[in-house]
This record gives C-alpha cells, structure tokens and sequence, in this order.
C-alpha cells in the first residue's frame, strides 16, 4: 500500500522535518530574501501571517492526502534554510511529484539540496514503493532545468500557461520524471554527487 505519512528524513548535511505551524516565526525569517521567490508560485516574504496562511493551506493539502511538507534544517548550525514537499500524491498509481522547493543563500550551492533530493528519491521508491517521481520548475529558470537533469531526471515536456504566478505571469511548467527501473542509476549518480 502506498501510503505516504509524515516522516523525518535525516542526513549528514540536512535533516527534513514534517511541516507545522510553530515553524512560521523561523520560516519568516529566512524567507525574506525576494531572490527566493522568482520563479514560485507564492511568496513568502510578506509577513508573518501569509507563512502562517501558506502553512495553513499546506497543511491541509496533507489533510487531503495530496501533500507531504517539509522544512530543510542545515545540520551545521541547526536552522531552517528552506522547505521542500511531495505533492501531487496519487496513491493508486504510486507517484508523486517532489517540489516546492526553496533554499535561502546559505544553503544554496551546497550539499543540502542534493541531499534533500537523494532522500526524498529514496524514501519514494525504497520505501513507500513509488513507480514513479515527477519534478517541474518554470521554463525560465534554466538553473533548476539543468539541476534537475544533472541528477538524472528525463525531461518530458511544457504545460504551457500552465499557472498564473503572483505577479500576473502566465508561466510554463517544464516536466520531469524519473521511474522506478532508473532509479538505481540516479541513486548511484547523486551519491557520487555527495561525496564531493
């Protein structure tokens, strides 16, 4: 049965944490960097009360059994640095997406994101037995696109105007997947990946 509960994964670099709602005051505070949110269909560099708002939906997109949020903490110095989640739960044909993903500075260009990823791929196929594991990012953000690929995750195509982003954007969604039969392959890239 695929059956995607809350989880703590843990690393040695980052560990993820089930979101909850005492996490807003921390959120907000390494969230106000607008960088952050370029390319996200939401923002979190507001106030207090619209993390305490997004929190909020998200958690009841968990209710609904089609989320699983995390925040990122950076084992070096015990702070949040960002949030990451599975979405898009279909339990009846095991997938899901991993996304939502956004790092402050501290964290990026580091080892945390690919170690987020590396646990979240392998919690999804060794664990809940997923056949596969979706990504998308805006088709501006190349950075994501060539990220995404790098670890292994096969380009399948645009939705175009396929959300309206804050600002009024109409933004196309660049899909990627990786199944099952090539996750042994993409396990053996990112931990090569983590020994750098």
């Amino acid at each position: 049965m695929f059956q995607v509960e809350p989880v703590t994964l843990t690393g040695k670099v980052a560990r993820l944490e089930p979101l909850e709602l005492h996490h807003a005051e921390e959120i907000f505070a390494t969230s106000q960097e607008a960088d952050i949110w370029t390319y996200m269909p939401h923002r979190l560099d507001g106030s207090l009360a619209d993390v305490e708002y997004w929190i909020a939906d998200v958690l009841q997109a968990q209710a609904r059994g089609t989320d699983l949020p995390f925040v990122i903490r950076d084992l070096a110095n015990g702070h949040i640095c960002g949030s990451t989640r599975y979405l898009a739960i279909d339990t009846h044909s095991r997938g899901l997406e991993i996304g939502g993903t956004w790092l402050d500075a501290t964290a990026r260009r580091t080892g945390i994101n690919t170690e987020c990823k590396f646990m979240l791929l392998q919690h999804a196929f060794e664990k809940l037995g997923a056949i596969r594991v979706q990504l998308k990012t805006d088709s501006r953000n190349l950075r994501s696109q060539t990220a995404i690929e790098r670890i292994g995750g096969v380009r399948e195509g645009t939705l175009r105007n396929h959300m309206i982003q804050p600002d009024g954007y109409y933004r196309h969604s660049v899909y990627f997947s990786i199944i099952e039969s090539e996750w042994p392959g993409v396990k053996a890239r990112l931990q090569k990946m983590m020994e750098r």
